[in-house]
């Protein structure tokens, strides 16, 4: 297990910000960790870093203690910040030596990673002279360049344009293909979608859904399904209303009728099927669904 949170508790005076909090994240997966503003993912993101100390629970990372497995955790945090006025390969060098990492190999390990990233030909550049878009990308750089093996994502793709969310999807995707374990925390609900194997949804610093995000998704799905076709038999068995959606139709069941069973009628009334799933629930209404209760 990279990393274990069983009951953990932090306040600020009469404000109880991570309320008893407890997950795990696994070797080589990406783990989701969402909530609305204010919710405890940054406060407890900066426990399991050591940068705040809990007020109870325990925090295993690496299996070791918070402190004790830093040169192994890498962190990009949502305020960015980076050495303006150094020179860009200068900077992810001396970022690296920090963490415990020698400079020859912190030096090919940062022109390695520029050059993934498109920012080759920035090395000698200083940072400043950079765009907001590729300083997003260098700070990533930056939280990765000592080779941690657990890594903290903080809104990794703010203020990116749609070629370099796709970028820096591709690279979040590497990463665990390599072995190391990503902890993402964003609010776009679509990029969770298309990279986390589990999520983490915390409200009022407390769990409020936890696991595989299939079964979240199953578990709310609609008692629906929707089909392309070019016509859908009135009085279907089973069916009690049709909606359009999209050039699509959804079908929404009776309790206790099964998508399979009104598939079969579907094929036996001679209707032409283009398409045919169990309507699919996007994680962005979840999260609103957990959150506001309706």
């Amino acid at each position: 297990m990279i990393l274990q949170v069983e009951n953990l508790t932090k306040r600020f005076g009469e404000i109880v910000a991570v309320d008893g909090l407890s997950f795990e994240v696994d070797q080589g997966e990406i783990f989701g960790l969402l909530g609305p503003n204010g919710a405890g993912k940054t406060t407890t993101i900066r426990m399991v870093l050591d940068i705040l100390p809990p007020d109870e629970g325990r925090i295993t990372v690496l299996g070791q203690r918070p402190g004790d497995a830093q040169h192994r955790v890498g962190y990009l945090p949502e305020e960015r910040g980076l050495y303006r006025n150094r020179k860009v390969l200068e900077m992810l060098a001396y970022l690296a030596e920090l963490k415990g990492t020698d400079r020859d190999t912190a030096q090919r390990r940062a022109n390695a990673l520029l050059g993934q990233m498109g920012l080759e030909d920035r090395a000698e550049s200083k940072v400043r002279d950079l765009s907001r878009g590729m300083q997003q990308r260098l700070q990533l750089i930056a939280s990765v360049v000592h080779d941690p093996d657990l890594i903290f994502l903080d809104e990794p793709f703010q203020g990116l344009d749609p070629v370099n969310v796709e970028r820096i999807k591709g690279f979040i995707a590497d990463l665990a293909q390599e072995g190391k374990t990503v902890v993402l925390s964003t609010h776009q609900m679509n990029l969770v979608e298309a990279l986390c194997d589990r999520i983490l949804l915390i409200n009022r610093g407390r769990s409020v859904l936890y696991g595989p995000l299939t079964e979240i998704k199953h578990q709310f799905a609609p008692h629906a399904v929707r089909v392309q076709s070019s016509a859908i038999p009135a009085g279907l068995p089973g069916v009690i209303s049709v909606e359009q959606d999209n050039g699509a139709h959804i079908l929404h069941l009776a309790e206790g009728v099964s998508p399979q069973s009104v598939l079969r009628t579907l094929v036996d009334s001679g209707a032409e099927i283009q398409m045919f799933e169990v309507s699919p629930v996007p994680l962005e209404d979840i999260f609103v669904q957990v959150v506001t209760g309706s």
